[in-house]
Protein backbone atom coordinates (compact mmCIF):
# COMPACT_ATOMS: atom_id res chain seq x y z
CA UNK A 1 0.00 0.00 0.00
CA UNK A 2 1.22 3.49 -0.76
CA UNK A 3 1.27 5.88 2.24
CA UNK A 4 2.38 8.89 0.87
CA UNK A 5 0.31 9.82 -2.84
CA UNK A 6 -0.53 13.63 -3.39
CA UNK A 7 -3.45 14.84 -2.63
CA UNK A 8 -5.61 17.24 -5.67
CA UNK A 9 -4.52 20.12 -3.95
CA UNK A 10 -0.55 18.89 -4.02
CA UNK A 11 -1.02 17.79 -7.47
CA UNK A 12 -2.20 21.13 -8.75
CA UNK A 13 0.54 22.99 -6.72
CA UNK A 14 3.41 20.84 -8.17
CA UNK A 15 1.92 21.57 -11.83
CA UNK A 16 1.59 25.33 -10.87
CA UNK A 17 5.17 25.47 -10.12
CA UNK A 18 6.55 24.76 -13.72
CA UNK A 19 3.93 27.64 -14.92
CA UNK A 20 5.85 30.24 -16.48
CA UNK A 21 5.37 33.93 -15.11
CA UNK A 22 3.41 36.12 -17.57
CA UNK A 23 1.51 32.99 -19.35
CA UNK A 24 -1.63 32.61 -20.50
CA UNK A 25 -3.25 29.34 -18.96
CA UNK A 26 -6.49 27.60 -19.60
CA UNK A 27 -7.30 25.34 -16.52
CA UNK A 28 -9.69 22.74 -17.09
CA UNK A 29 -12.47 20.29 -15.11
CA UNK A 30 -11.40 18.45 -12.04
CA UNK A 31 -7.97 19.03 -10.40
CA UNK A 32 -6.54 21.57 -13.54
CA UNK A 33 -9.17 24.21 -11.45
CA UNK A 34 -7.35 23.86 -8.49
CA UNK A 35 -4.04 25.15 -10.06
CA UNK A 36 -5.15 28.84 -9.85
CA UNK A 37 -4.80 28.79 -5.95
CA UNK A 38 -1.05 28.17 -6.05
CA UNK A 39 0.60 30.87 -8.26
CA UNK A 40 2.67 32.78 -5.77
CA UNK A 41 4.74 35.52 -7.05
CA UNK A 42 3.67 35.25 -10.28
CA UNK A 43 1.53 37.11 -12.95
CA UNK A 44 -0.65 34.46 -14.96
CA UNK A 45 -4.06 35.44 -16.96
CA UNK A 46 -6.07 32.25 -16.38
CA UNK A 47 -8.28 31.37 -19.07
CA UNK A 48 -11.56 30.09 -18.88
CA UNK A 49 -13.84 28.82 -21.78
CA UNK A 50 -17.11 29.83 -20.69
CA UNK A 51 -16.29 33.72 -21.31
CA UNK A 52 -13.43 34.79 -18.58
CA UNK A 53 -9.66 35.78 -18.82
CA UNK A 54 -8.25 36.83 -15.65
CA UNK A 55 -9.76 34.10 -13.29
CA UNK A 56 -8.43 34.38 -9.47
CA UNK A 57 -8.28 31.93 -6.68
CA UNK A 58 -11.81 30.48 -4.80
CA UNK A 59 -13.39 33.44 -2.40
CA UNK A 60 -13.83 33.14 1.08
CA UNK A 61 -16.84 31.33 2.23
CA UNK A 62 -19.22 33.57 2.55
CA UNK A 63 -18.50 35.90 -0.59
CA UNK A 64 -19.26 33.67 -3.26
CA UNK A 65 -21.05 35.16 -6.69
CA UNK A 66 -22.37 32.64 -7.94
CA UNK A 67 -22.32 34.69 -11.56
CA UNK A 68 -18.65 34.14 -12.03
CA UNK A 69 -17.97 30.26 -12.01
CA UNK A 70 -15.16 28.41 -13.45
CA UNK A 71 -16.05 25.19 -15.90
CA UNK A 72 -16.42 22.80 -12.91
CA UNK A 73 -19.18 25.39 -12.04
CA UNK A 74 -17.20 26.51 -8.56
CA UNK A 75 -17.15 29.55 -7.28
CA UNK A 76 -13.95 31.95 -8.12
CA UNK A 77 -12.78 35.61 -8.25
CA UNK A 78 -11.39 38.16 -10.78
CA UNK A 79 -8.36 39.66 -9.99
CA UNK A 80 -7.67 42.82 -11.42
CA UNK A 81 -7.56 43.88 -14.81
CA UNK A 82 -9.41 40.50 -15.55
CA UNK A 83 -12.43 40.41 -18.55
CA UNK A 84 -15.32 39.05 -19.34
CA UNK A 85 -15.94 37.75 -23.08
CA UNK A 86 -19.17 35.77 -25.12
CA UNK A 87 -18.42 32.26 -25.49
CA UNK A 88 -17.33 32.88 -29.35
CA UNK A 89 -14.68 35.03 -28.35
CA UNK A 90 -13.36 33.04 -25.56
CA UNK A 91 -12.71 30.56 -28.52
CA UNK A 92 -11.08 32.63 -30.91
CA UNK A 93 -8.73 32.75 -28.12
CA UNK A 94 -8.29 29.08 -27.83
CA UNK A 95 -8.35 28.17 -31.74
CA UNK A 96 -6.27 31.25 -32.66
CA UNK A 97 -3.42 30.07 -30.43
CA UNK A 98 -3.13 32.88 -28.03
CA UNK A 99 -3.03 30.72 -24.99
CA UNK A 100 0.11 29.54 -23.79
CA UNK A 101 -0.54 26.14 -21.82
CA UNK A 102 -3.78 24.30 -21.15
CA UNK A 103 -3.61 22.57 -18.21
CA UNK A 104 -5.89 19.49 -18.80
CA UNK A 105 -7.83 15.82 -17.00
CA UNK A 106 -7.28 12.98 -18.71
CA UNK A 107 -8.37 9.29 -18.37
CA UNK A 108 -5.85 8.08 -20.54
CA UNK A 109 -2.41 9.06 -22.70
CA UNK A 110 -0.37 7.54 -24.51
CA UNK A 111 3.45 7.11 -24.31
CA UNK A 112 3.35 8.90 -27.78
CA UNK A 113 1.65 12.00 -25.61
CA UNK A 114 -1.93 11.17 -27.06
CA UNK A 115 -4.96 12.41 -25.11
CA UNK A 116 -8.04 10.76 -24.51
CA UNK A 117 -10.70 12.55 -21.64
CA UNK A 118 -13.94 12.42 -23.49
CA UNK A 119 -16.85 12.01 -20.90
CA UNK A 120 -17.48 8.30 -20.49
CA UNK A 121 -19.79 8.04 -17.46
CA UNK A 122 -23.17 7.35 -18.51
CA UNK A 123 -25.21 9.22 -16.22
CA UNK A 124 -23.29 12.36 -17.58
CA UNK A 125 -24.34 14.87 -20.66
CA UNK A 126 -21.85 12.70 -23.16
CA UNK A 127 -19.01 14.92 -25.14
CA UNK A 128 -15.66 16.32 -25.31
CA UNK A 129 -16.85 20.03 -24.43
CA UNK A 130 -13.92 22.26 -25.48
CA UNK A 131 -11.36 19.62 -24.78
CA UNK A 132 -10.53 19.35 -28.80
CA UNK A 133 -9.62 22.86 -29.22
CA UNK A 134 -7.93 23.53 -26.13
CA UNK A 135 -5.42 20.20 -26.58
CA UNK A 136 -5.03 21.72 -30.48
CA UNK A 137 -4.83 25.10 -29.63
CA UNK A 138 -2.73 25.70 -26.71
CA UNK A 139 1.22 25.83 -27.56
CA UNK A 140 2.06 23.24 -24.50
CA UNK A 141 -0.38 20.24 -22.89
CA UNK A 142 0.25 19.37 -18.88
CA UNK A 143 -2.02 16.68 -17.97
CA UNK A 144 -3.02 16.91 -14.13
CA UNK A 145 -4.68 13.15 -12.71
CA UNK A 146 -4.49 10.35 -10.79
CA UNK A 147 -2.05 7.43 -11.65
CA UNK A 148 -4.31 5.28 -11.71
CA UNK A 149 -8.34 4.41 -12.23
CA UNK A 150 -10.20 3.49 -8.95
CA UNK A 151 -9.46 -0.08 -9.56
CA UNK A 152 -5.86 0.38 -10.24
CA UNK A 153 -5.73 -0.07 -13.83
CA UNK A 154 -3.17 2.14 -15.76
CA UNK A 155 -4.04 5.39 -16.74
CA UNK A 156 -0.76 5.81 -18.93
CA UNK A 157 -0.82 3.59 -21.90
CA UNK A 158 1.30 2.33 -24.76
CA UNK A 159 -2.00 3.38 -26.77
CA UNK A 160 -4.98 4.71 -25.49
CA UNK A 161 -8.27 2.37 -25.86
CA UNK A 162 -10.66 5.34 -25.50
CA UNK A 163 -11.94 7.28 -28.37
CA UNK A 164 -8.62 10.29 -28.33
CA UNK A 165 -9.24 13.70 -28.06
CA UNK A 166 -6.54 14.69 -29.82
CA UNK A 167 -2.57 13.12 -30.66
CA UNK A 168 0.46 13.55 -29.54
CA UNK A 169 -0.41 17.34 -28.06
CA UNK A 170 0.47 15.84 -23.99
CA UNK A 171 4.34 17.56 -22.99
CA UNK A 172 3.62 16.99 -19.31
CA UNK A 173 1.95 14.53 -17.36
CA UNK A 174 1.47 15.11 -13.29
CA UNK A 175 -0.02 12.34 -11.06
CA UNK A 176 -0.51 11.35 -7.40
CA UNK A 177 2.56 9.41 -7.82
CA UNK A 178 5.11 11.09 -10.83
CA UNK A 179 6.03 13.49 -12.85
CA UNK A 180 6.39 12.37 -16.53
CA UNK A 181 7.92 14.15 -19.71
CA UNK A 182 6.33 13.14 -22.93
CA UNK A 183 9.48 13.07 -25.21
CA UNK A 184 10.14 11.87 -28.77
CA UNK A 185 12.24 8.96 -27.28
CA UNK A 186 9.10 8.28 -24.65
CA UNK A 187 7.95 8.54 -21.27
CA UNK A 188 10.57 10.36 -19.58
CA UNK A 189 10.25 9.71 -15.83
CA UNK A 190 11.29 12.81 -14.05
CA UNK A 191 10.12 12.82 -10.31
CA UNK A 192 8.49 9.88 -8.12
CA UNK A 193 6.93 10.18 -4.78
CA UNK A 194 9.31 9.55 -1.95
CA UNK A 195 9.52 5.94 -0.42
CA UNK A 196 8.44 4.10 -3.97
CA UNK A 197 10.27 2.34 -6.40
CA UNK A 198 11.28 2.85 -10.20
CA UNK A 199 9.70 -1.17 -10.18
CA UNK A 200 7.04 0.19 -8.64
CA UNK A 201 6.07 2.99 -10.35
CA UNK A 202 6.60 0.74 -13.64
CA UNK A 203 4.57 -1.92 -12.41
CA UNK A 204 1.12 0.72 -12.51
CA UNK A 205 1.94 2.10 -15.68
CA UNK A 206 1.53 0.18 -18.69
CA UNK A 207 3.69 2.20 -20.83
CA UNK A 208 7.74 2.21 -20.16
CA UNK A 209 9.36 4.55 -18.14
CA UNK A 210 12.65 6.25 -19.40
CA UNK A 211 14.93 6.88 -16.67
CA UNK A 212 17.79 9.09 -17.43
CA UNK A 213 19.82 10.26 -14.49
CA UNK A 214 18.39 11.15 -11.27
CA UNK A 215 14.85 11.02 -10.46
CA UNK A 216 13.87 14.18 -7.89
CA UNK A 217 11.87 13.01 -5.32
CA UNK A 218 7.79 14.31 -5.77
CA UNK A 219 7.06 16.45 -2.64
CA UNK A 220 3.77 18.31 -2.15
Amino acid sequence: MIAKKLSNEQIAMRCAKDIPDGSYVNLGIGIPTLVSNFIEGKEILFHSENGILGSGERPPEGLEDLDLVNVSAEPITLVDGGVFVNHSDSFLMVRGGHLDISVMGSFQVSEKGDLANWITDPKAIPGIGGAMDLAKGAKEVFITMKHTTKNGEPKILKECTFPLTAAGVVKRIYTDLAVIEVTEEGLELKELIPDMSIEEIQDVTEAKLIVKGEVLPLLP
